[in-house]
């Protein structure tokens, strides 16, 4: 005998639970004689928690292919079952092959799309199986799969214009500090057995760049164990609710970069918020969503309060006013959303417009550090250089 967890409706209500059964068919059999129609049934063995291990990350990319193929093969009538297994053969993620063909497997065996696609939450979000849920009972399911996609194309563009801000930046940052760790290890002794052997005095740069090369040959293991040390407490501290309320606070607060990661805090806000409303999906279950996958704790907990204020009966607009958040325009906007019953079209437009402000904002961004990391290297490269090359050129001019 195995238990059966179940899902159903009785007289009218959505009823769940348990029952017992020798499969599932008899399983079946019984909630029938109870006067339940089940609409799932689902063993529960160990199975289900070793499939949740097949799960893994998966690429936006391939997941934005996947779920626009899957829309296409659902709006040309293929049974979804059919749809599943074409997916499970032909998608470039391997991830993405062994958990859709999983899947394929329950959905022919009576278990609904949604909590076939729940089992896997590192590979799909609550934003995707909440969405597949609303198409899936709405019968509207592949316009529902292209505005999913649509939205993950779309958040996956935004992630790219963040990393390519931020690369440059560290990756000049990175060499000018391999750079410097070179020569002050193997250069600059060089040059201090050289100014040693002359037995002159040495101006100030000098000795300040021979104690720096001294200070790092001896202590090199100790810092690079420190910072390393630093960087694994820091990001430990960051996965605590406390630390990551800190932390994103003050990004928020950053002169440059504060005002970018501002943008697209709203920009994600409203394009979640907006494809999940004009989805079907509820507004609290919305904002609840919408508030997992913010990606910044201050907008978070402005969300949930917003969730708070709109369960209590009042407006979304109302708790934004008191966020340092979002600007004065997207409040006004959102208000007349609501206002006018458009709120969802109207944080589509919101979204949009900030698309267009993250992408003038890296450009911006991007415009100004060229210069800046440009002076960085001279003035730290050049610096050594100069520093070394000051004994030698006074030691030409006593020769004159």
């Amino acid at each position: 005998m195995a238990m059966y967890a179940y899902r159903g409706r009785s007289g009218g209500e959505v009823v769940s639970g348990e029952i017992e059964a020798s499969d599932r068919p008899t399983a079946l059999t019984q909630l029938r004689a109870r006067g339940v129609v089940a609409t799932s049934v689902q063993e529960r063995t160990a199975k289900p928690v070793g499939m949740k291990k097949i799960g893994g990350k998966v690429k936006d990319k391939h997941l934005a292919i996947y779920t626009r193929q899957f829309s296409t093969m659902v709006d040309a009538g293929l049974p979804i079952a059919q749809c599943l297994s074409i997916l499970a053969e032909q998608s470039d993620s391997k991830v993405l092959r062994d958990v859709t063909g999983k899947i394929a497997h329950e959905v022919e065996g009576g278990v609904t799309l949604a909590e076939s696609f729940r089992k896997y939450p590192k590979v799909f979000n609550d934003l995707f199986t909440n969405m597949l849920q609303v198409g899936e009972s709405g019968g509207v399911l592949d316009v529902v799969l292209q505005r999913l996609s649509v939205y993950i194309e779309k958040a996956a563009a935004l992630k790219r214009k963040i990393k390519a801000a931020m690369i440059y930046p560290l990756t000049i940052v990175s060499v000018a500090l391999i750079v410097v760790i070179f020569m002050l290890t193997f250069v600059i002794p060089t040059f201090a057995t050289m100014f040693k052997n002359l037995g002159a005095d040495l101006p100030l740069p000098t000795k300040i760049v021979l104690w720096l090369s001294d200070f790092v040959q001896a202590w090199i293991l100790v810092i690079l164990a420190a910072l390393g040390a630093g960087i694994y407490a820091l990001r430990r501290y960051y996965r605590t609710e406390a630390g990551k309320s800190l932390i994103d606070a003050l990004l928020l607060k950053l002169p440059v970069f504060g005002t970018l990661i501002r943008k697209v805090s709203v920009a994600c806000f409203t394009r979640t918020l907006g494809t999940l409303i004009s989805s079907g999906v509820p507004i609290l279950e919305g904002l609840r969503i919408t508030a997992r996958t913010a990606g910044n704790k201050v907008v978070e907990k402005a969300v949930l309060n917003c969730r708070a204020v709109v369960t209590a009966g009042g407006t979304i607009t109302e708790p934004l006013k008191t966020s340092t958040v979002f600007p004065p325009m997207v409040i006004q906007m959102i208000n007349v959303g609501e206002q006018t019953g458009a709120l969802d079209a109207m944080l589509g437009k919101i979204a949009d417009f900030y698309d267009d402000e993250v992408d003038t904002a890296v450009g911006a961004l991007t415009a100004l550090l060229e210069p800046m990391m440009i002076v960085f290297l001279g003035v730290v490269i050049g610096g050594l250089v100069v520093a070394m090359y000051l004994p030698i050129f006074r030691l030409v001019t006593l020769v004159k």
